[in-house]
């Protein structure tokens, strides 16, 4: 990877979308957001972890 990962058109219209609904939210509410965001950040790699053990023959059950 020599050069950076950029994102996508379709990427940045959506980030500005984000952006914009985020503007609108209330400290309280943004604050909250980020805590269910971070948890579904968590769980994300945590499937990713489990589906590459699983396809590379490393899961537990082997």
């Amino acid at each position: 990877m020599k050069e950076p990962m950029k994102l996508t058109l379709e990427q940045k219209f959506s980030l500005r979308s984000f952006e914009t609904q985020v503007d609108k939210m209330s400290r309280e509410q943004a604050q909250e957001f980020l805590v269910k965001l971070y948890e579904q950040m968590m769980m994300r790699e945590t499937m990713y972890k489990q589906f590459l053990k699983h396809e590379w023959g490393i899961d537990s059950a082997a």
